[in-house]
C-alpha cells in the first residue's frame, strides 16, 4: 500500500521591505528580493547588466562584493567561465550564449546548466555550479532574467 504524507507550511507574507503596491514594477520587486536573499542568486537585465545579487552569490560565483558588480555586465564584472574540458579554457562565444541567465533572456523559458567558475586566486579550487533561470517580464516581454545557483 502507497504511503502519503502531507505537511503544511506556514503562509508567505512579505517582509516590510518588500514592495506589493501596483506600481511597482517585477523587476524592481525581484531585485530587493535577490539583494536581500540569503541563497546564492543573481538578477540581469535584457542587457546582462547585473541589477542585483547576493552576497552568497558573489561568494559563490567568487565575484568579490555585490557593490562591486552591480551594473556592470554579468561576462565582464568579474565572472570568469571555463568550458569543461582538461585543458580548462576560457568558455568560448557559441558556448557563452547557452550559459542559463542568458539563454533564459534570449529564450524566455526556463533554462538550467552546469558552470565551472575559475578561480579567483591559486589556493581556491575551481567551482562547478547547477545554474537554472527564469526570465522576468514587465510590460508583457522579457526584462531579465533570474537565476538560482547550488553548488555541485
Amino acid at each position: 500500500m502507497a504511503h502519503v504524507e502531507l505537511s503544511l507550511s506556514e503562509v508567505f507574507a512579505p517582509s516590510g521591505g518588500t514592495p506589493t503596491e501596483p506600481g511597482c514594477d517585477n523587476i524592481s520587486r525581484w531585485s530587493a528580493t535577490v539583494s536581500s536573499a540569503h541563497e546564492p542568486c543573481l538578477l540581469i537585465d535584457a542587457e546582462t547588466r547585473v541589477l542585483a545579487v547576493s552576497a552568497a552569490g558573489c561568494e559563490l560565483l567568487q565575484l568579490g562584493a555585490p557593490e562591486d558588480v552591480i551594473g556592470l555586465p554579468l561576462l565582464d564584472g568579474g565572472l570568469r567561465l571555463l568550458d569543461f574540458t582538461a585543458y580548462r579554457g576560457e568558455l568560448a562565444e557559441p558556448e557563452i550564449d547557452k550559459i542559463p541567465p542568458l539563454l533564459a533572456l534570449t529564450s524566455g523559458r526556463l533554462a538550467r546548466g552546469l558552470l565551472r567558475i575559475e578561480a579567483a586566486t591559486e589556493d581556491v579550487p575551481d567551482a562547478t555550479v547547477d545554474a537554472i533561470s527564469t526570465p522576468v517580464v514587465a510590460d508583457g516581454a522579457v526584462a531579465g532574467s533570474l537565476t538560482f545557483f547550488s553548488e555541485v
